[in-house]
């Protein structure tokens, strides 16, 4: 009999996924958050949920990354943003590869919008 992890997602919706899929995934989930190679299970795993789930959330970060690069310059704000971005980054690759998966606030209600 299969297990399966349950997650709720911003929306409350609540995503299931195989545990199987987890452990065989969680790995390569992990490098989507470290921006570009979040294509590694975008394109690799795309019969992974698990991995797709936390790839779109790289995209998004990968994104976010590139736009705030523009403000890294500007003393305090761009600082603080760039420590912020690393601290989700790396919590992110912590419950990646923990076999969790973390709706990243602000950012994982868009992840459920984006159809690769």
């Amino acid at each position: 009999m299969d297990e399966y992890q349950k997650t709720e997602d911003k929306k409350g919706e609540t995503l299931i996924f195989d545990s199987k899929d987890i452990q065989e995934n969680k790995g390569v989930a992990a490098l989507s958050y470290l921006f570009i190679l979040f294509l590694v299970p975008l394109l690799t795993k795309r019969n992974s949920k698990f991995a797709q789930m936390h790839a779109k959330q790289g995209l998004i970060l990968c994104i976010i990354e590139i736009i705030a690069s523009f403000f890294y310059w500007v003393p305090f704000l761009g600082w603080l943003l760039g420590l912020v971005i690393a601290v989700v980054a790396i919590y992110s690759i912590i419950q990646a590869l923990s076999g969790k998966y973390w709706p990243i606030p602000l950012i994982g209600t868009y992840t459920e919008k984006i159809k690769i």
